[in-house]
């Protein structure tokens, strides 16, 4: 399955905006505008870096998927923002994403020992999904969401 990760640029950031969820997944994923605005209002601290991907399926951008991080340290590398364009759902790009930032992630800074995220508590679509890559819950919240954990 070819899927790349992409930064979000000058060049891509419309299209990345065109992306969209089913409609019974909105209340479960914030919008890629929600996402890249925190590259710039930075709203978990100014040492906290956030770098926006789109997610490619061949040539055609079925995704979105951030990582923000605290340099310098081995558990405080995050992915968010993440989803699938409606279009594309079903067909195993979701976890092929996922598994592409994992790789990036731990190509980048070898000290990374983990890998977190968040979950509506309602989203078991994406609870099955992050489980079977190996994330586990980790018991802690952030906001109503809760947090999952790969150790790598």
């Amino acid at each position: 399955m070819g899927i790349s990760l992409v930064p979000v640029s000058r060049e891509n950031w419309e299209e990345a905006l065109s992306l969209e969820v089913l409609e019974e997944q909105k209340p479960f994923v914030p919008s890629v505008a929600v996402s890249l605005a925190k590259v710039y209002i930075k709203p978990d601290g100014e040492n906290v870096q956030y770098l926006p991907f789109a997610v490619y399926a061949s040539n055609q951008m079925a995704g979105f998927i951030m990582h923000a991080f605290v340099e310098q340290t081995d558990d405080m590398y995050w992915m968010n923002g993440f989803l699938i364009d409606r279009r594309f759902q079903g067909k195993g790009y979701g976890k092929a994403a996922i598994n592409a930032m994992i790789h990036w992630i731990q190509k980048q800074f070898p000290q990374c020992r983990a890998i977190q995220l968040t979950v509506h508590p309602d989203n078991q679509t994406a609870k099955g999904l992050y489980r079977s890559i190996g994330f586990v819950q980790t018991g802690e919240k952030m906001g109503e969401e809760e947090v999952m954990k790969l150790s790598v």
